[in-house]
């Protein structure tokens, strides 16, 4: 059984450990708060961000990120986006030698304006960078946790890393896809945010089907020639990182987004 670490005991963080438990990974969760960690432990269940679905014996909690980093296999990045860069330098000295460093965590970061990976690859040592993927897609952390069919995307520049990461997280309910475009997977989960609030408002307005419609479609071509400029696939943002997560963020009355 090997080891597989994910930072960050939000909803996202937690619906991921325990898919990546349920595959037989031995899992540890890291909580910034002792007393979060504390509550998962004697719980198995996180109370806060996804109440009422279990976490299976083998996820363990903890605040400690020596702990939750020893002989780990891989590591999950799953903190907000403006946390990033903090927890990944109090990390970075116990960071596993080998196996991917995978970021899960969707945006940019506010002052640098770098994606989630080029923060990644901006804070550790360079031996590091070829290691560093980000997963993407349409995945309501919720319906992950319950086991509910989903499909998401695995980036990383190097082939056979990405499939090591997909052969990891792969089920017969998790359906994982790879792909070389780190910035078109990247791009459109930072950007669907935007259009999901301007859609929820249109929502709230009363503006109808037709201009969530327009809302959507014209946001993923706005998106993709965003994307496209720095360097993305085009073809990537008519796939799940960007036209499912958007479709998803902007509908589903799980967006918070949506809700704002």
């Amino acid at each position: 059984m090997s080891k597989v670490t994910v930072l960050g005991a939000g909803s996202w963080g937690t619906a991921l450990a325990k898919a990546l438990a349920e595959r037989g990974q031995q899992g540890a969760l890291w909580a910034r708060s002792p007393d979060v960690a504390a509550k998962l432990r004697a719980e198995r269940e996180n109370a806060v961000y996804l109440p009422g679905i279990s976490l299976p014996g083998n996820v363990h909690a903890t605040h400690e990120l020596a702990v939750a980093l020893e002989r780990s296999e891989a590591v999950y990045f799953v903190v907000p986006s403006h946390g990033l860069r903090e927890v990944l330098t109090q990390a970075l000295p116990y960071l596993p030698e080998r196996g991917a460093l995978i970021s899960a965590s969707k945006g940019i970061e506010n002052a640098s304006l770098l994606l989630m990976t080029q923060v990644i690859e901006d804070v550790v040592p360079a031996a590091y960078r070829s290691r560093v993927c980000a997963l993407g897609g349409p995945s309501f952390a919720r319906e992950v946790g319950l086991g509910m069919p989903t499909a998401v995307c695995i980036a990383s520049k190097d082939a056979e890393l990405a499939s090591e990461v997909q052969r990891q997280l792969a089920s017969d309910r998790l359906r994982v896809y790879t792909t070389d475009d780190l910035i078109g997977v990247e791009v459109g989960g930072a950007l669907k945010n935007v259009m999901a609030i301007a859609v929820g408002a249109a929502d709230g307005l009363e503006f109808g089907h037709n201009a969530r419609a327009a809302l959507i479609t014209r946001g993923l071509a706005e998106m993709a020639r965003l994307a496209i400029q720095l360097g993305a696939h085009p073809m990537t943002l008519a796939g799940l990182s960007g036209l499912g997560d958007l479709v998803l963020t902007c509908t589903g009355d799980l967006s918070r987004n949506r809700r704002v």
